[in-house]
């Protein structure tokens, strides 16, 4: 068998094993959707859970009511009541132990498809935007069972494996092109030290942004639920006066918050959970993606002759990473931590996104990929 029969039965592999990535990622966004469709409810917020804990004690007369947290399922789960249900329905439970595992296997086929692709071209495999997207998929999936593993956060899964899905299929599909070598003049090793570290730091730095999306939608709905409950305390007292019969009224006022924590949004991590995963993982991609900047540069003066050139990328890139570090300037300063910091997070997500892809396949200049301009 020559090379080129070689060549091409890697990228038949490499083919194969990114179809079976991609399956993987869609069964498993699917079982990540069933269990989280099965949860009753995520974090409850401790001190809602203990207020409304303290309203049904009250209405009760002196009854005795505990506050269950149960974590089995990746996020834990307040529930007010000695004989509470559990968060999370048993078949729910095993739909989400499964959305793990086909996501391991997902990510081993994705693993195994760019290390074939790579075979198959005889370079690293990030000449083009398919290549890119799939290293960028492969990245972000690492980083979110990374991060399963540290928090069990498992609710988190269905909005990090949606953007994955979108992306591995865009890829697939518009993205794709036959292996084949690059040109001469940009074949050099500063260009995938910059391509590798872009495409690793950015796909962390997705999940961060997907972190700081759920921790604004949660933090919303927390607060909402923190209105109803004070509300009800406010309206307890004229409900004593009216008669023996009134402490009932109290239980029923106090289980408006348990029932605001069926909503969809209290299926979420709490809000402390997923502010630490936005920030820690935002910690780890930023210096990476500084590097990625300079690497970038030093790549230019070698195709280009220069350094720097406001090219759309750099400029993007160069904002980028603005955003970035006002983010993490803004989590050292107290007064703008919580939502204000998140918002800067969101606004960094997109620039990485636009910047990756629409710069790329839209905009016309240096940095654009072969067969997208």
């Amino acid at each position: 068998m020559g090379d080129r029969d070689m060549n091409e039965t890697w990228a038949h592999i490499s083919d194969l094993a990114f179809e079976a990535a991609l399956a993987g990622y869609v069964v498993a966004l699917v079982c990540y959707a069933i269990e989280f469709a099965s949860r009753r409810g995520g974090d409850v917020p401790a001190d809602q859970a203990v207020g409304a804990s303290r309203g049904a004690v009250a209405g009760r007369g002196g009854g005795t009511s505990t506050l269950t947290r149960t974590g089995g399922s990746g996020a834990d789960v307040g529930q007010i009541g000695a004989l509470a249900p559990r968060g999370t329905a048993g078949w729910g439970e095993r739909f989400g132990r499964a959305a793990v595992v086909v996501t391991v296997i997902g990510w081993v086929a994705n693993v195994i498809a760019v290390l074939a692709r790579g075979l198959a071209a005889g370079r690293l495999p990030l000449g083009n935007m398919y290549e890119f997207t799939s290293v960028f998929c492969a990245a972000a999936v690492l980083c979110w069972l990374i991060i399963l593993a540290r928090t069990g956060a498992r609710t988190m899964g269905l909005f990090v494996m949606f953007p994955v899905v979108i992306l591995a299929f865009v890829a697939g599909t518009v993205l794709y092109v036959p292996a084949a070598p690059v040109v001469p003049a940009l074949n050099s090793y500063w260009k995938w030290i910059h391509v590798t570290t872009v495409a690793l730091s950015s796909s962390v730095l997705m999940v961060s942004g997907a972190a700081s999306v759920l921790y604004l939608l949660r933090g919303r709905h927390d607060r909402r639920v923190a209105a109803a409950a004070g509300a009800d305390t406010e309206q307890a007292p004229a409900a004593e006066q009216i008669g023996p019969g009134a402490p009932a009224a109290r239980p029923a006022a106090a289980a408006r918050p348990a029932a605001a924590a069926r909503s969809v949004f209290d299926k979420l991590p709490s809000t402390s959970t997923l502010d630490r995963i936005a920030y820690r993982t935002a910690i780890v991609a930023f210096p990476v993606y500084t590097f990625a900047v300079i690497a970038g540069a030093m790549w230019a003066e070698v195709a280009w002759g220069r350094y720097w050139g406001w090219d759309p990328k750099e400029t993007c890139a160069f904002i980028s990473w603005v955003i970035y570090a006002s983010y993490l300037h803004a989590r050292s300063t107290a007064g703008w931590r919580g939502r204000r910091a998140a918002w800067i997070s969101v606004v960094g997500f997109a620039s990485i996104l636009f910047n990756l892809f629409f710069v790329n396949m839209v905009v016309s200049g240096l940095h654009s990929y072969a067969g997208l301009n």
